[in-house]
Protein backbone atom coordinates (compact mmCIF):
# COMPACT_ATOMS: atom_id res chain seq x y z
CA UNK A 1 0.00 0.00 0.00
CA UNK A 2 1.37 3.37 -0.99
CA UNK A 3 2.05 5.88 1.75
CA UNK A 4 0.31 9.27 1.76
CA UNK A 5 3.67 10.88 1.03
CA UNK A 6 4.09 8.80 -2.13
CA UNK A 7 0.63 9.81 -3.32
CA UNK A 8 1.49 13.37 -2.38
CA UNK A 9 4.51 13.29 -4.67
CA UNK A 10 2.90 11.87 -7.78
CA UNK A 11 -0.53 13.49 -7.52
CA UNK A 12 -1.53 17.14 -7.49
CA UNK A 13 0.88 19.83 -6.35
CA UNK A 14 0.78 20.57 -2.62
CA UNK A 15 2.53 23.84 -1.70
CA UNK A 16 3.39 24.20 1.98
CA UNK A 17 5.53 26.92 3.49
CA UNK A 18 9.03 25.59 4.03
CA UNK A 19 10.72 25.84 7.40
CA UNK A 20 13.76 27.71 6.10
CA UNK A 21 11.49 30.56 4.99
CA UNK A 22 10.29 31.04 8.57
CA UNK A 23 13.75 31.35 10.14
CA UNK A 24 15.77 34.51 10.65
CA UNK A 25 18.77 34.74 8.30
CA UNK A 26 21.20 34.52 11.24
CA UNK A 27 19.48 31.55 12.86
CA UNK A 28 22.11 28.77 13.12
CA UNK A 29 19.61 26.30 11.64
CA UNK A 30 19.11 28.58 8.62
CA UNK A 31 22.84 29.06 8.14
CA UNK A 32 23.36 25.29 8.23
CA UNK A 33 20.44 24.69 5.85
CA UNK A 34 21.79 27.17 3.30
CA UNK A 35 25.09 25.33 3.51
CA UNK A 36 23.18 22.08 2.99
CA UNK A 37 21.61 23.48 -0.18
CA UNK A 38 25.03 23.70 -1.80
CA UNK A 39 25.42 19.94 -1.30
CA UNK A 40 21.87 19.37 -2.51
CA UNK A 41 22.61 21.30 -5.71
CA UNK A 42 25.62 19.09 -6.32
CA UNK A 43 23.57 15.95 -5.77
CA UNK A 44 20.92 17.28 -8.17
CA UNK A 45 23.56 18.24 -10.79
CA UNK A 46 22.07 21.73 -10.93
CA UNK A 47 25.18 23.37 -12.36
CA UNK A 48 25.44 20.93 -15.29
CA UNK A 49 21.70 21.23 -15.95
CA UNK A 50 21.87 25.03 -15.94
CA UNK A 51 24.86 25.06 -18.28
CA UNK A 52 23.18 22.68 -20.73
CA UNK A 53 19.99 24.78 -20.65
CA UNK A 54 21.89 27.99 -21.33
CA UNK A 55 23.87 26.50 -24.21
CA UNK A 56 20.72 24.99 -25.71
CA UNK A 57 19.36 28.48 -26.31
CA UNK A 58 22.01 29.01 -28.99
CA UNK A 59 22.23 32.72 -28.17
CA UNK A 60 24.06 34.66 -30.84
CA UNK A 61 25.34 37.12 -28.24
CA UNK A 62 26.24 36.40 -24.64
CA UNK A 63 23.82 37.75 -22.02
CA UNK A 64 24.93 41.05 -20.53
CA UNK A 65 22.17 41.49 -17.94
CA UNK A 66 21.23 38.50 -15.79
CA UNK A 67 18.69 38.26 -12.97
CA UNK A 68 18.47 35.50 -10.39
CA UNK A 69 15.19 35.30 -8.46
CA UNK A 70 15.39 33.78 -4.98
CA UNK A 71 19.16 34.11 -5.17
CA UNK A 72 19.98 33.12 -1.59
CA UNK A 73 23.72 33.47 -1.00
CA UNK A 74 24.50 33.71 -4.73
CA UNK A 75 26.72 30.62 -4.66
CA UNK A 76 24.80 28.86 -7.45
CA UNK A 77 25.17 31.80 -9.85
CA UNK A 78 28.81 32.16 -8.92
CA UNK A 79 29.47 28.56 -9.94
CA UNK A 80 27.56 29.14 -13.19
CA UNK A 81 29.59 32.32 -13.84
CA UNK A 82 32.82 30.38 -13.37
CA UNK A 83 31.94 27.58 -15.79
CA UNK A 84 30.54 30.03 -18.37
CA UNK A 85 33.63 32.26 -18.27
CA UNK A 86 34.92 30.92 -21.64
CA UNK A 87 31.61 31.91 -23.28
CA UNK A 88 30.61 35.12 -21.48
CA UNK A 89 32.38 38.38 -20.83
CA UNK A 90 31.37 41.17 -18.47
CA UNK A 91 27.91 40.73 -16.95
CA UNK A 92 25.61 42.93 -14.88
CA UNK A 93 24.08 40.51 -12.38
CA UNK A 94 21.09 41.29 -10.19
CA UNK A 95 20.50 38.99 -7.23
CA UNK A 96 16.93 39.31 -5.93
CA UNK A 97 16.07 37.94 -2.52
CA UNK A 98 14.31 39.19 0.59
CA UNK A 99 17.67 39.34 2.40
CA UNK A 100 21.18 40.21 1.33
CA UNK A 101 23.03 36.93 1.90
CA UNK A 102 25.95 37.48 -0.48
CA UNK A 103 29.25 37.05 1.34
CA UNK A 104 32.22 39.37 0.84
CA UNK A 105 34.26 36.49 -0.62
CA UNK A 106 31.54 35.69 -3.19
CA UNK A 107 31.33 39.34 -4.20
CA UNK A 108 35.10 39.43 -4.72
CA UNK A 109 34.89 36.28 -6.83
CA UNK A 110 32.27 37.92 -9.06
CA UNK A 111 34.49 40.99 -9.42
CA UNK A 112 37.39 38.78 -10.50
CA UNK A 113 35.14 37.44 -13.29
CA UNK A 114 34.29 41.00 -14.34
CA UNK A 115 30.70 40.63 -13.12
CA UNK A 116 29.06 43.65 -11.52
CA UNK A 117 26.61 42.54 -8.81
CA UNK A 118 23.54 44.44 -7.65
CA UNK A 119 21.57 43.19 -4.66
CA UNK A 120 17.82 43.77 -4.88
CA UNK A 121 16.16 43.08 -1.52
CA UNK A 122 12.46 42.68 -2.17
CA UNK A 123 9.68 40.15 -2.44
CA UNK A 124 9.58 38.42 -5.82
CA UNK A 125 5.85 39.03 -6.25
CA UNK A 126 6.34 42.70 -5.49
CA UNK A 127 9.03 42.76 -8.19
CA UNK A 128 6.68 40.98 -10.62
CA UNK A 129 3.94 43.55 -10.00
CA UNK A 130 6.23 46.58 -10.27
CA UNK A 131 6.78 48.55 -13.50
CA UNK A 132 9.84 47.08 -15.25
CA UNK A 133 13.06 48.90 -14.37
CA UNK A 134 15.02 47.24 -17.16
CA UNK A 135 15.01 44.23 -19.47
CA UNK A 136 17.17 41.25 -18.59
CA UNK A 137 18.77 39.04 -21.21
CA UNK A 138 18.39 36.04 -18.93
CA UNK A 139 16.47 35.23 -15.74
CA UNK A 140 17.47 32.17 -13.71
CA UNK A 141 15.80 30.47 -10.76
CA UNK A 142 16.77 27.31 -8.90
CA UNK A 143 14.49 25.63 -6.36
CA UNK A 144 12.34 28.77 -6.17
CA UNK A 145 9.31 28.72 -8.47
CA UNK A 146 7.81 25.73 -6.64
CA UNK A 147 7.12 27.99 -3.65
CA UNK A 148 4.25 29.61 -5.60
CA UNK A 149 0.86 28.36 -6.74
CA UNK A 150 -2.33 29.62 -8.32
CA UNK A 151 -2.58 33.34 -9.06
CA UNK A 152 0.78 34.05 -7.40
CA UNK A 153 2.58 31.59 -9.68
CA UNK A 154 0.92 33.07 -12.77
CA UNK A 155 1.81 36.58 -11.59
CA UNK A 156 5.46 35.60 -11.05
CA UNK A 157 5.74 34.04 -14.51
CA UNK A 158 4.08 37.08 -16.07
CA UNK A 159 6.62 39.36 -14.40
CA UNK A 160 9.48 37.22 -15.73
CA UNK A 161 8.02 37.19 -19.26
CA UNK A 162 7.65 40.97 -19.14
CA UNK A 163 11.17 41.72 -17.96
CA UNK A 164 13.36 38.96 -19.42
CA UNK A 165 14.15 37.67 -22.90
CA UNK A 166 15.10 34.19 -21.71
CA UNK A 167 14.22 32.18 -18.62
CA UNK A 168 15.50 29.00 -16.98
CA UNK A 169 13.96 27.32 -13.93
CA UNK A 170 15.43 24.24 -12.24
CA UNK A 171 12.83 22.92 -9.82
CA UNK A 172 12.11 19.74 -7.85
CA UNK A 173 10.49 17.04 -9.95
CA UNK A 174 7.27 15.66 -8.49
CA UNK A 175 7.99 11.97 -8.85
CA UNK A 176 8.48 8.82 -6.85
CA UNK A 177 12.25 8.82 -7.52
CA UNK A 178 12.57 12.42 -6.32
CA UNK A 179 10.59 11.55 -3.21
CA UNK A 180 12.92 8.64 -2.53
CA UNK A 181 15.90 10.98 -2.89
CA UNK A 182 14.37 13.50 -0.49
CA UNK A 183 13.87 10.76 2.10
CA UNK A 184 17.54 9.82 1.80
CA UNK A 185 18.84 13.38 1.87
CA UNK A 186 20.08 12.92 5.41
CA UNK A 187 22.89 10.80 3.96
CA UNK A 188 24.39 14.09 2.73
CA UNK A 189 24.70 15.22 6.34
CA UNK A 190 21.82 17.68 6.14
CA UNK A 191 20.07 19.11 9.19
CA UNK A 192 16.44 18.69 10.26
CA UNK A 193 15.34 21.86 8.43
CA UNK A 194 16.67 20.63 5.11
CA UNK A 195 15.29 17.13 5.61
CA UNK A 196 11.79 18.47 6.31
CA UNK A 197 11.88 21.02 3.51
CA UNK A 198 13.06 18.51 0.93
CA UNK A 199 9.84 16.51 1.32
CA UNK A 200 7.76 19.66 1.00
CA UNK A 201 9.75 20.70 -2.09
CA UNK A 202 9.03 17.46 -3.93
CA UNK A 203 5.32 17.73 -3.12
CA UNK A 204 5.31 21.28 -4.50
CA UNK A 205 7.42 20.40 -7.54
CA UNK A 206 6.40 20.04 -11.16
CA UNK A 207 5.95 17.30 -13.73
CA UNK A 208 4.83 16.85 -17.35
CA UNK A 209 4.13 20.23 -19.02
CA UNK A 210 2.64 22.09 -16.07
CA UNK A 211 4.80 25.19 -16.46
CA UNK A 212 4.42 25.19 -20.23
CA UNK A 213 0.65 25.31 -19.83
CA UNK A 214 0.93 28.37 -17.59
CA UNK A 215 3.53 30.05 -19.81
CA UNK A 216 1.33 29.59 -22.90
CA UNK A 217 -1.14 32.06 -21.39
CA UNK A 218 1.45 34.86 -21.47
CA UNK A 219 1.89 37.29 -24.38
CA UNK A 220 4.81 37.09 -26.79
CA UNK A 221 6.38 34.53 -29.09
CA UNK A 222 8.50 32.05 -27.19
CA UNK A 223 10.44 28.87 -27.86
CA UNK A 224 9.74 26.67 -24.85
CA UNK A 225 11.02 23.35 -23.51
CA UNK A 226 10.05 21.50 -20.35
CA UNK A 227 11.66 18.25 -19.36
CA UNK A 228 13.02 15.97 -16.67
CA UNK A 229 16.72 16.37 -15.92
CA UNK A 230 18.30 13.36 -14.22
CA UNK A 231 18.13 12.54 -11.38
CA UNK A 232 15.64 14.75 -9.50
CA UNK A 233 15.17 18.02 -11.42
CA UNK A 234 12.31 19.40 -13.47
CA UNK A 235 13.62 21.97 -15.93
CA UNK A 236 11.77 24.67 -17.84
CA UNK A 237 13.29 27.07 -20.32
CA UNK A 238 11.84 29.75 -22.59
CA UNK A 239 13.43 32.23 -24.99
CA UNK A 240 11.88 34.88 -27.18
CA UNK A 241 11.83 34.07 -30.86
CA UNK A 242 12.29 37.75 -31.75
CA UNK A 243 15.31 38.71 -29.70
CA UNK A 244 16.62 40.89 -32.48
CA UNK A 245 13.46 42.97 -32.44
CA UNK A 246 13.60 43.19 -28.64
CA UNK A 247 17.21 44.36 -28.77
CA UNK A 248 16.43 46.96 -31.40
CA UNK A 249 13.56 48.23 -29.24
CA UNK A 250 15.88 48.65 -26.25
CA UNK A 251 18.35 50.69 -28.29
CA UNK A 252 15.72 53.22 -29.39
Amino acid sequence: MRSSKALWAIGERSVTRELLDTLAPDDPRAIASRRDLRRVHRAMRTLAILKDAVLSFGMQTAPRRILELGAGDGSMLLRLAQVMQPYWGAVDLTLLDQQNLLSASARRAFVELNWHVTILCMDALEWARSPPLQRYDLCVTTLFVHHFEGADLQRLLAGIATQADAFIACEPRRSGIALMGSRLIGLLGTNAVTREDSLKSVAAGFKDLELTELWSKLPGDWRVAEYSAWPFTHCFRAIRTNLRAAADHDER
